[in-house]
């Protein structure tokens, strides 16, 4: 089988799709290559991730990894979310594919642009190291 139970459960059933029409942080990132675009939009609140919508535009394994990811940091505050590597979301689905690994990194790029939205918005400051899965993105594409 390639796909685990949890990737299969979360494409057919994915958690936290939609738009969130206030959203204090948007991302969008995408892959050329295999054409999934991801969009992630967040709610925070006190620097707690309040809500949390996606919409997807990909294969299976990208819409499993949305929606784990957005799971995986509801509830939780900014800086747990930064520290989301695609790693623990594959490794929460149960795995992936090798040749799926760039949607999960595809969700924690996401992730990642969507803070760096609301960092600026609000005026937070940060360095160049607290968003450097977005620095570092495609490289090895």
């Amino acid at each position: 089988m390639l796909y685990s139970e949890k990737v299969m459960d979360h494409f057919k059933n994915p958690r936290n799709v939609g738009v969130i029409e206030d959203a204090d942080g948007i991302g969008e990132v995408g892959n050329a290559k295999c054409g999934d675009i991801m969009k992630i939009y967040l709610k925070i609140d006190n620097d707690i991730i309040t809500d949390i919508k996606f919409e997807t535009f990909g294969c299976g394994s990208a819409i499993a990894s949305s929606s784990m990811a957005t799971e995986l940091i509801k509830g939780k505050p900014v800086k747990d979310a930064l520290k989301l590597t695609n790693k623990a979301v594959a490794e929460a689905l149960d795995g992936l594919p090798p040749h799926k690994m760039h949607c999960s990194v595809l969700a924690e790029e996401a992730i990642s642009s969507a803070i760096k939205d609301y960092y600026d918005k609000n005026n937070i400051p940060y360095t160049d190291d607290t968003f450097k899965s977005l620095a570092h993105s495609h490289e090895e594409e």
